[in-house]
């Protein structure tokens, strides 16, 4: 087992029985959110397990499916339709997150395709490091893509997640190639992702994407503190302050240079 096969276990939890089969899936929870997982009013579910540790992670309870529990598609989606109308109202829809919902591809793809089918709005929110599980249907059922790019560095890529940066350019590429609305998301992390260079590599690379709606600059924020101290574990940003209002017209600034919108 090589190390990427290695992390892929860690984080499926080496389920005992085998993995769930087709129709099923381990989730962390679900909730409803307003603005930060795609358009409108969402009903996000957060699928467990996830091959990265980023050092800024905000759901340390969804990186291992064994913690998480088992359901299937259908009971999933009992829950959507008891918001339906609500979310229709609102403009909004269905977000698959986590974790790394494509861990899960075919579980994913159930809920995708199935809030498809109830006129519902889709949003896939990914790192794009297993973009390859992603199959053409599984996007042809996917409205809004929310990939997270934390770093148009390898090396610094790799330091924040322990994992290679290269899956998720290419998965971006397959997404402009087959034309799928996409967000950028980047959290700025003082120290850590904020050098100038870095930006404008993110900023070159995402310019030459032709379905990028915006790119969503998120301050980083130490909310999951508490998170980490209830789950037993080190907060590794505790004393990494929240990027200021200078920092933040920066990188702004820095994106609007390369001609693109961010927010």
């Amino acid at each position: 087992m090589d190390a990427r096969e290695a992390t892929l276990a860690e984080a499926a939890g080496e389920l005992r029985p085998p993995p769930p089969p087709a129709g099923t899936g381990v989730i962390s929870s679900w909730d409803l959110s307003v603005g930060v997982d795609g358009p409108g009013t969402r009903f996000v579910v957060f699928t467990g397990g996830c091959a990265l540790r980023c050092l800024y992670c905000q759901n340390p309870e969804t990186w291992r499916m064994r913690d998480g529990r088992r359901v299937t598609v259908e009971e999933v989606m009992a829950e959507v339709g008891k918001y339906r109308r609500f979310i229709t109202v609102a403009g909004g829809g269905v977000t698959v997150s986590g974790g790394e919902p494509l861990l899960q591809h075919r579980f994913t793809a159930g809920l995708l395709r199935r809030s498809r089918e109830l006129g519902l709005h889709t949003a896939l929110d990914t790192s794009g490091y297993l973009g390859d599980r992603a199959s053409d249907a599984l996007l042809a059922d996917t409205d809004l893509v929310l990939l997270d790019i934390k770093s148009a560095d390898p090396d610094g890529y790799r330091a924040l997640t322990g994992v290679d940066l290269e899956p998720t350019l290419r998965f971006a590429r397959r997404l402009s190639e087959l034309g799928r609305p996409a967000w950028i998301r980047f959290v700025l992390v003082p120290g850590l992702t904020d050098a100038p260079d870095d930006v404008d590599a993110l900023a070159r690379f995402v310019a030459t994407l032709g379905n990028v709606e915006h790119v969503d600059v998120l301050p980083f924020h130490r909310m999951a503190a508490e998170k980490y101290h209830k789950l037993g574990l080190e907060f590794p940003l505790a004393d990494v302050p929240a990027p200021d209002a200078a920092l933040l017209e920066r990188v702004h600034a820095q994106l609007r240079a390369h001609g693109l919108r961010s927010i």
